[in-house]
């Protein structure tokens, strides 16, 4: 979320002298304000905006003095504000109306008239707590959300550099851009080129993955939520599109954007405003957009289930990953990348490949692409007898070497070639769809698109025969 450089206060008293002098004095200091004549202003502004800190009265109606008003109103910013530092003012000081308003979760207090140059000091003092407080939640968001850029990039093949210049031009700009490209080509990767060469580089890249998120809890991921949206919200979220504010938002498998959420994503790309989930108040953020995909947005448009707009807003640029099958001199490389890393890992700093391996890492046609090939350099690392790596180490499928089960697909058309490796791989699972959908790498909701499309039969249907 994008907010103003320049702190505001929210300023709270039923008098107007009082709101007006009190302006005055934090504009000198340089910090603008909003004056709100009571309870009710009060609630109805933090709905509408975000402040840094609220300085407000604890009595509104002129014959009170318990400071009764004030108490609720500082329990209702607790509840609808938890983030807000609140400063509460009162001409009625005393010692328990202090200690409770600062039980009740006061930042500080201040008594009428006050100092000036001590009411300037607390108000400065809850800034710079709230912005640390801030900061410190969108930290623990990022632990808990981002991934390092420690993926293998390897382009010595004339179709990865050509990529990868097309990259160097594109990254700098804001642009929006849809990489296409099969299941395990690096996508992600690419996405974290993009980011890095961007002026958004000292930013967040915040990756989520479009086909791992249920619709009931859409809304919720991606723009957050208050304490109180619904029965387990225990305490607010903060949203991906809020915690990629000024940096970069990959969306991976966007394809999968249920079509009754597709219009709320629309709408923050086209104005940069959203709601969190539970809240009346606009918030802005401001991202640059890499989205990626293996499905065919434009048959998704044409079957009703993608949104033409939408689709204009995501590939303003395109980038086309090539198969590895397509980059075969990056394969032997990234295998020994991949073999390095993983016998570090696993304590095997000898381990290499012999010409044999080498002949079947290049015979192998490679459907699941690099991924596929760095999940088979790890459990070569782990499972090899010896430190040289030969044909026999490599498991490609049960019972075969990567030259024998290349044939299998040989001359076999996409789509054959397709159903081929997802009878395959429900066979070697038993029929479980979740362990055939991670083999292959794609969810769980493509699995069962891809068994529709090759007329191939759940295996959850035939338990219920």
């Amino acid at each position: 979320m994008t907010r103003e450089s320049n702190p505001t206060v929210l300023l709270a008293d039923d008098q107007a002298d009082v709101r007006e002098a009190l302006r005055l004095l934090l504009k000198s200091e340089g910090l603008a304000s909003v004056g709100v004549n009571g309870p009710t202003a009060v609630l109805e502004a933090v709905r509408q905006r975000d402040f840094h800190c609220a300085l407000i009265d604890l009595n509104y109606t002129r014959d009170t003095t318990s400071g009764e008003e004030g108490l609720a109103l500082l329990d209702q910013l607790r509840q609808h504000a938890p983030e807000l530092p609140v400063v509460v003012m009162t001409a009625w000081g005393n010692v328990p109306l202090v200690v409770d308003a600062l039980r009740r979760g006061a930042g500080d207090f201040i008594e009428k008239p006050w100092d000036n140059a001590r009411l300037l000091s607390i108000v400065r003092t809850q800034i710079a707590l709230g912005e640390a407080a801030r900061r410190q939640r969108r930290l623990e968001a990022e632990n808990a959300l981002l991934r390092g850029g420690s993926d293998v990039l390897i382009a010595e093949s004339p179709a990865m550099r050509r990529v990868m210049e097309l990259v160097a031009r594109v990254a700098p700009s804001d642009a929006n851009v849809l990489v296409l490209g099969e299941n395990g080509t690096g996508k992600g990767v690419i996405a974290q080129q993009l980011h890095a060469q961007s002026r958004r580089a000292a930013k967040a890249l915040v990756k989520v993955n479009m086909g791992g998120i249920a619709e009931n809890v859409f809304e919720s991921e991606m723009f957050g939520h208050v304490r109180g949206a619904y029965t387990d919200a225990k305490s607010e979220r903060i949203g991906r599109f809020e915690l990629a504010d000024g940096g970069t938002l990959f969306l991976d498998e966007v394809g999968n954007v249920p079509p009754s959420q597709q219009p709320k994503l629309l709408r923050v790309l086209e104005d940069g405003e959203f709601e969190r989930l539970g809240s009346s108040r606009t918030q802005n953020t401001d991202v640059r957009l890499v989205s990626a995909t293996n499905a065919d947005l434009a048959v998704e448009v044409e079957a009703g289930r993608f949104r033409k707009d939408l689709l204009y807003r995501l590939n303003t640029l395109e980038i086309r990953l090539p198969p590895l099958r397509e980059r075969s001199a990056d394969i032997l490389p990234l295998a020994r990348s991949f073999l390095e890393r993983s016998a570090a890992r696993y304590g095997r700093h000898d381990l290499r490949l012999a010409p044999s391996a080498e002949r079947a890492l290049l015979a192998w046609r490679w459907p699941g692409n690099v991924r596929e090939l760095g999940h088979l350099m790890e459990r070569a690392a782990l499972l090899a007898e010896h430190d040289l790596i030969g044909d026999s180490a490599l498991a490609f499928g049960p019972g075969s070497t990567g030259a024998e089960s290349a044939q299998d697909i040989d001359g076999m058309t996409i789509d054959q070639a397709e159903a081929h490796l997802v009878r395959r791989a429900l066979e070697r699972h038993h029929g479980n769809l979740q362990h055939a959908a991670e083999a292959l790498g794609i969810t769980r909701q493509t699995l069962y698109r891809r068994l529709e499309k090759h007329s191939l039969r759940d295996p959850a249907a035939d338990d219920a025969d």
